[in-house]
């Protein structure tokens, strides 16, 4: 029984430091969603904490606000000054970001629809001009 229960007990241990050097290492990916990324951050965080190792949430939050993509920097460091990191939800946190994530899509949608406006208008009035 002892040693039945020794090499539980180093597989699980093994599996653990498996899953910490994974979340260590995870980072979003460019084009990534906010909440793609939260989802496969808190899947692990879930695994390590099926493990018995209680991964508080100001742990998950920090290396969320560490590995997120240069376009929510700004975004970042405006959480970073404002909130209080430590009393900060896992859930606020997602809140926050995908609602600077909305924001940014929106813009971005906007700029696209000027710029075919004005690609349009260019070359109607180049077209016109030569008769």
């Amino acid at each position: 029984m002892k040693k039945k229960y020794q090499g539980t007990s180093k597989v699980k241990r093994s599996q653990l430091q498996a899953l910490r050097r994974e979340f260590e290492t995870l980072q979003m990916k460019s084009g990534e969603s906010a909440s793609d990324y939260f989802s496969r951050t808190m899947a692990i965080a879930n695994k390590i904490r099926i493990h018995s190792d209680q991964t508080q949430d100001v742990i998950i939050v920090e290396k969320i606000l560490r590995s997120m993509t240069m376009k929510f920097d700004y975004i970042v460091c405006s959480i970073e000054e404002s909130k209080d990191i430590d009393e900060l939800s896992v859930d606020e946190l997602q809140s926050s970001l995908q609602v600077h994530e909305q924001k940014l899509n929106r813009s971005t949608t906007e700029e696209q629809a000027l710029k075919v406006l004005t690609d349009g208008e260019s070359s109607a009035t180049r077209g016109s001009g030569r008769g």
